[in-house]
């Protein structure tokens, strides 16, 4: 498997309760912004359908996952059965920030989803990161970027922040048309 071998949108099941999977330009970059290694724990707080739980599943040596709905989780269950990664990630559903409070010993920390404890989450989750861990969070709200930024300088980090507009061609007999899809906004840090 090559490390940038990212799986099709195609080849997640989805339920309309559960938004996802996370377009598969996106979990490229998000997996660029993760710097990840076979040696990493990664922290997916938020799973949705489990398309970056797939992807961090793949490439890392464990991955526990966190939703607090239980239709996310079972969809994400089953997607991580379909590619036969069902053995490396422990499912856990609960509210992230009550979760992470029971986590330790983790090197990377993505936050897909934050049930409204954003602040309190980059907060903790940070402070449990060893020097050299990353936090990535996704948005796609302006306001959860802005909040992420300010919560990660004022613990110190320095954010990098990228905002990615995708478009997808469909083709036509007349040509191609580009279908915009969400504005991403993706925010990593390392912790020194």
């Amino acid at each position: 498997m090559l490390f940038f071998d990212i799986s099709p949108d195609s080849e997640f099941e989805k339920i309309e309760k559960v938004p996802g999977p996370t377009k598969e330009e996106i979990r490229a970059l998000v997996i660029s912004k993760t710097r990840l290694t076979n040696e990493d724990v990664v922290v997916d707080i938020g799973c949705g359908t489990g398309g970056l739980t797939v992807e961090f599943a793949k490439r890392a040596k464990k991955v526990i996952s966190i939703d607090e709905n239980p239709d996310a989780v079972k969809i994400t269950r089953k997607n991580l059965e379909n590619f036969g990664l069902e053995n490396k990630v422990e499912l856990i559903e609960e509210e992230g920030l009550k979760a992470l409070d029971n986590i330790d010993d983790f090197t990377k920390l993505m936050i897909g989803g934050s049930g409204g404890n954003l602040q309190s989450i980059i907060e903790e989750g940070y402070i449990k990161l060893p020097v050299g861990g990353r936090i990535i969070i996704t948005s796609i709200l302006l306001e959860t970027a802005t909040e992420s930024v300010e919560t990660l300088k004022s613990l110190g980090a320095s954010p990098e922040v990228i905002n990615v507009n995708i478009s997808r061609g469909e083709v036509l007999d007349r040509g191609v048309m580009m279908r915009a899809l969400n504005p991403i906004t993706i925010i990593s840090a390392r912790k020194d």
